[in-house]
């Protein structure tokens, strides 16, 4: 299986997909098939809970496709049953400072670098025997960290959080950022885009992976020209009803303009 962290060392743009409603024992070569590298997984969104996220993991990587899971909180309970069952990356949402990164570090990497409980053999490494020291260094490799921007403090913070070693991506929670700024929705506002560029700065200076999610093809191609490496196209749910209500409505005008 391609790991994230072979998939952030491939080519830029990486292009995935969200998944927050469907997951059925064919989705990962769905999407592996349609060309997506990576899949946003939501656990903050969603009714999904760890035995569907276990198997939707195996589903992934059955497909060898790699996926990052955003977990409902940064407890460091769920944090660190979300490793377990197999994530490789975790989304921390509302992160607001460079203390918050390193808490939700602490609770995704094993010793030294982290104080995660250990639980060897089982679904995070695939349940493989092996050398102790050997077997907690390489899960400390693989595993990544998405910083999600999408308040006020995390902004006013971006330095820190994107100088903090273990972060490795910073992402753009913009519809929530947007809300946050008291400017929900309003995307071309000089304080969301000043907001946007504070993060978009901090992701260069500090050689970060830099990522958002795009509900169309301009938006996608806009963003990944203009420095984003990880891009995130459009989420299950409103890309199958979008896709249907198009067809829907055709049918509909064909109909009509038959009759007329």
């Amino acid at each position: 299986m391609t790991g994230l962290r072979e998939m952030l060392a491939a080519p830029a743009p990486r292009l995935g997909h969200y998944v927050g409603e469907f997951v059925t024992p064919g989705i990962g070569h769905i999407l592996a098939n349609a060309g997506c590298q990576f899949v946003f997984f939501d656990m903050e969104h969603s009714a999904f809970g760890f035995e569907t996220l276990k198997n939707a993991l195996r589903f992934f990587e059955a497909a060898g496709l790699p996926a990052f899971v955003r977990v409902p909180a940064k407890h460091p309970d769920l944090i660190a049953r979300a490793m377990d069952s197999g994530a490789e990356g975790i989304v921390a949402p509302m992160l607001g400072s460079a203390e918050e990164a390193r808490s939700v570090l602490d609770a995704m990497k094993y010793t030294p670098d982290g104080c995660r409980g250990v639980a060897l053999a089982i679904a995070h490494d695939n349940y493989r025997l092996g050398p102790v020291l050997e077997k907690l260094a390489a899960a400390n490799r693989r595993s990544v960290l998405v910083a999600l921007i999408e308040t006020r403090s995390g902004v006013a913070e971006v330095e820190a959080i994107a100088a903090t070693p273990g972060v490795d991506v910073l992402w753009i929670g913009h519809f929530d950022l947007s809300c946050d700024l008291g400017l929900p929705g309003r995307f071309d506002h000089p304080d969301f885009l000043a907001a946007v560029a504070e993060v978009e700065r901090a992701a260069e200076r500090h050689g970060k992976h830099l990522g958002r999610m795009v509900i169309d093809v301009e938006s996608g191609v806009a963003f990944a020209r203009s420095g984003y490496d990880l891009v995130c196209y459009h989420g299950d749910v409103w890309l199958l009803q979008q896709a249907v209500r198009e067809g829907i409505e055709a049918i509909r005008r064909g109909v009509e303009e038959g009759r007329s």
